[in-house]
């Protein structure tokens, strides 16, 4: 912290192809995670890979260019310690963006997808970021999840959606993470159907469990990419490479959404930094 004069209120997580969002913060200061010290490297195409710290619309924020998925080999704890960091630094609120795969059928490449709630995969099999010791300066050991995405903001995103004349491609779902990083298979795909479940993709859910553990509120994105193949005789077949053409095509109405979603949001000026527990 010593190094920018920002103190940020706002957390944002890009997903693949959305790290625009971080274009229109104002007054930056950029750190690479390679200059920071317990941050994990992004190895993803379409993830820069930087901390960009700045203000939007009057409020300071700070965005990772990038985030730490499982399956590059980075271990929970590692994937979410940049939101425990934030924590410390006085965050309030988490928005997260992904790219993500349509599992219903109502959901198509280009829609937004508002985050409502969510499947935790690797959570289920044993695979979660707040096992171990728990430290109570950040939450409860027993952390509800019923209302981990906030009500007020998702209301807020659908409101902003009509004023901009972009309802049309904002629906709510639920988000299911798997762990990767192959694409599903049919079986999988129809199982996923068959669950509820209206987008899925490969992060995101790691960094809102420790968020809503540590009490910061959360607001949740996902950018519809491309339909996940659920019969056999469909020919289609999703690469990396045409989620983030999606993310090229949409990276403005995101933008747009985001930034006045931080706009109009309320934020606590009674600041709660943690920095004895540094």
């Amino acid at each position: 912290m010593s190094r920018t004069k920002h103190r940020p209120q706002v957390s944002i997580i890009c997903g693949s192809g959305l790290g625009m969002l971080a274009d229109s913060l104002e007054c930056q200061d950029q750190f690479s995670y390679s200059d920071i010290p317990g941050f994990p490297q992004s190895t993803v195409q379409g993830h820069a890979g930087r901390l960009v710290f700045g203000e939007l619309k009057g409020k300071s924020c700070v965005c990772m260019q990038g985030r730490f998925h499982m399956y590059e080999g980075h271990s929970l704890l590692k994937t979410t310690f940049p939101i425990r960091v934030f924590k410390l630094m006085g965050v309030q609120t988490l928005i997260v963006t992904n790219a993500a795969g349509s599992v219903a059928d109502h959901l198509h490449p280009g829609d937004i997808m508002i985050i409502k709630d969510h499947i935790n995969f690797p959570g289920l099999v044993g695979l979660n970021p707040l096992h171990g010791p728990n430290d109570e300066r950040f939450g409860p050991r027993f952390p509800a999840m019923s209302g981990c995405y906030n009500r007020e903001l998702r209301s807020l995103a659908h409101e902003i959606s009509k004023q901009l004349d972009i309802a049309g491609l904002v629906q709510e779902g639920v988000y299911a993470m798997v762990g990767g990083p192959n694409f599903e298979t049919i079986a999988e795909a129809r199982m996923l159907h068959r669950m509820g479940v209206d987008a899925v993709g490969m992060s995101t859910v790691p960094e809102v469990v420790v968020a809503s553990h540590c009490g910061l509120q959360v607001f949740g994105l996902s950018l519809i990419t491309n339909k996940v193949v659920k019969s056999y005789d469909d020919s289609d077949c999703v690469n990396h490479d045409g989620v983030l053409e999606v993310g090229r095509l949409r990276s403005q109405t995101v933008q747009q959404l985001v930034t006045e979603v931080i706009s109009r949001m309320e934020i606590n000026n009674n600041i709660d930094r943690m920095s004895n527990a540094v």
